[in-house]
Order: structure tokens, then sequence, then C-alpha cells
């Protein structure tokens, strides 16, 4: 065997597929192995109720070092259950299933997958088995989904994206709902992430009561957009919850009652409120603001006004919190990364294969966030003065 893999790799043959020197190894293993388990299985118990082997059929299995044709012993009365390869198993999991699920989690599709494994490893793996595979982590994800959570975090970012997902013949819009933390310790952390129709407050109420039945007591800051009723939502599950609508979705919202011949003239204006050395200056511009356009453009700045308590809570802390909780970035940023894996799909086939990727990028991603963010001692000091008694931190 040795001295056929040396020929093997000075004449630059593969040794993993068709005629490879592993091929053969892997078969011998496999069929001594299903040998030894149909002797366990034919007991003197089984043989006293008659069983007894009944000869040998034939499967093809996909394994890492290619496709291999494997003898497999079978019982009279066809109670054998294998453990090493299961019944109606038609690849060795261990060996290319992990490797399926992380290309799949990169974003490539089953075909791309499949032509993937055809040319690294001499294996054909049909789109149908490739999608058995990945429907292996669904128990994962839910277990996932409903995971224990902290008992309180710091901040928590609130945001949905948009997919299209197929439904019974019918393409439709869905929403996917994603909290984005901040723990105790100054790590990102996805918190929940759940699917919806569409964006709404009473589904993001659902979501908040789902957050609460898995632990959670309190969150300090909640960043969210300029969704209607979001606050109402917050406040209802979490009532002490300080809420910080996002600056930037404030602006854009705005920006689309000006006419374009002032909007540049307007943004320089607003950009005096928003960017005030603290909220009693802020709230100066914002007067001044509307001296100067409220004839003209009288809906921005009424919104400008019943949502300035929610828009202008970042103005109480020192500017690394700020820049944390001034927009939803956070949770945006998070977005971008995982629409560079899904942007390359079209429709979803079905719910749970939009949240199965979601899930294998955000893991991923995830890798990234084992450090707290800079300068989060500091950070969480003024945390615990803002909000005295509410984090509980242990020294």
């Amino acid at each position: 065997m040795r001295d056929l893999a040396l020929e093997q790799l000075r004449s630059g043959k593969s040794l993993t597929g068709e005629g490879g020197v592993f091929a053969p190894i892997i078969k011998e293993f496999l069929e001594s192995a299903l040998s030894a388990e149909m002797e366990n299985h034919l007991s003197e118990e089984e043989r006293s109720k008659g069983n007894k082997r009944n000869g040998k059929g034939t499967k093809k299995i996909k394994t890492g070092y290619g496709t291999i044709s494997i003898e497999t012993p079978q019982d009279r009365h066809s109670r054998f259950e294998p453990e090493i390869v299961k019944k109606r198993q038609r690849i060795l999991t261990d060996s290319l299933a992990p490797k399926i699920i992380g290309l799949y989690g990169k974003g490539m599709s089953l075909r791309d997958i499949s032509s993937h494994i055809a040319e690294m490893y001499d294996t054909e793996v049909s789109p149908t088995i490739l999608s058995e595979i990945t429907d292996r982590i669904i128990p994962q994800v839910k277990e996932w989904q409903n995971r224990p959570l902290d008992d309180v975090y710091p901040i928590v970012w609130l945001d949905a994206m948009h997919y299209k997902v197929k439904d019974e013949g019918r393409v439709v819009s869905r929403a996917v709902y994603n909290i984005l933390a901040i723990n105790k310790e100054g790590k990102k952390s996805l918190i929940g992430m759940y699917i919806s129709e569409s964006e709404g407050a009473k589904f993001w109420l659902s979501v908040l009561t789902d957050l609460k039945n898995r632990g959670v007591k309190d969150i300090l800051i909640a960043c969210t957009d300029n969704l209607n009723g979001f606050s109402e939502a917050i406040l209802s599950v979490f009532p002490d919850t300080e809420i910080q609508k996002c600056i930037i979705h404030q602006i854009r919202n705005s920006l689309k009652y000006v006419a374009s011949k002032d909007q540049k003239s307007f943004m320089k204006d607003l950009k005096k409120v928003y960017r005030a050395v603290n909220k009693s200056e802020a709230e100066t511009k914002l007067i001044n603001l509307e001296e100067q356009w409220g004839k003209k453009y009288p809906i921005v700045i009424r919104s400008w006004n019943e949502n300035w308590e929610e828009l202008s809570n970042y103005f109480k802390y020192d500017e690394p919190i700020k820049k944390l909780i001034y927009t939803t970035n956070a949770v945006e940023g998070f977005h971008r990364q995982v629409r560079k894996v899904t942007k390359t799909k079209g429709a979803f086939t079905s719910d749970m294969a939009l949240l199965k990727l979601i899930y294998l990028t955000t893991e991923n991603i995830a890798k990234k966030w084992t450090r707290p963010l800079q300068n989060w001692a500091l950070t969480l000091q003024q945390l615990c003065i803002q909000f005295e008694g509410r984090l509980n931190l242990k020294v």
C-alpha cells in the first residue's frame, strides 16, 4: 500500500479519488466495522429467535476521499441498525458535512458547493443531499434562538433587514428582526433574530416580550430607528429603558420633505443642532432652525420637536458613548456584513433557508466579537453612575 501511495504521488495522481490509495483503506475499515457491528447485533438472544446473517448488500458512500462502494451485511429479520454507516446514509458526515456547512455559511449556492466538492474530493454530491446536510443545523438554530440571556444589557440596537422568500409558489417579503447588544463585559452579541412578514411595532412588541421571557430583566439604552410605536413597544416591556432614536434616520426622513434646492442650506443649519456641544446649545440651535425653516417646512420641524427628547439623550454622555448610541450604525454595520454573504441570493426557498444562512453568517462574524469595546472600563463606569443600582457589577 505504501509503494502504491508513493507511485501515485510521483505520477501526480490523486490519492483520494477513484483508484486512489485511500479509497480501499476506507472501504476495508468500514466493511470490517460493519461486520463487527453485525456480530455484536447477533447476540445469543437474537440467534435464539432465529435471526442470523443473510448475505450482503452494496451501497455507495461519499467521503472526503472520494466515492466508495462498500458491502453491507444483512440479517434475516432486518433488525440490524448499523452505527458507523447508518441505513440510508449516503455520505460520511464526519468528513464532508462540516466542509459543506462551512461553504454554505459563506454564501455559496448548493450547486456551487456540489461543483466544489466534485473538484476537490472527486465526489459527486447532489444539491438535494446538500440541502439535507445543511438542514442538520436547524435544531442548532432553534436552540440558539431560544437560549437563555443575561439579566441586564447596557446597550442594545434594534433594526430589521428585508428579504424575498418563496411561499407556496409566490415570492413574498420577509423582515428579519435583529437585536445586537453590548453585554456587561463590553462584548457584542446578537441576542435575538426573528422573522416576520413585515416590520412593525406590534411584532417588535412580541420580540421584546420574548427577550424578557428568556431572562432579560433590564436594558439601559435602546437605540432604534424612527418606526412609529417603537418606543411605546419598548417601554411597555422595559419601562425604565432610555431610548435613543437614530439621528441619521431622522435626518434622512427630514430630507424627504425638503426641496432639493434647499437641502444644502437646510443641512448646514441642521448640523448645528445635532453637532452641538451640549443639549442646551442644541435646543437653542433647534429654535433657530425653526425660525429659519419652520414656515416653509413645518412638518419637518414638528417632527424634530416631537421626537426631541428621544433624539437628544446622547448629549448627556461623553464622546465614546455618544458615538455608540446616537445612530444605529452598529447594527447596520452588522447587516452590511450579512448582506455581503446573502447578496448573491435571489428569493430564498423558505423562511428557514433564510434563517439558516443568516445564523451561519452570524457565527462567522461573531468570531471577531471576543474582545470588549475599546475603553469599555471607562464607559462602564459612566453607565454605572448614570444608571445607579441597575448594573449589579461584581467587584
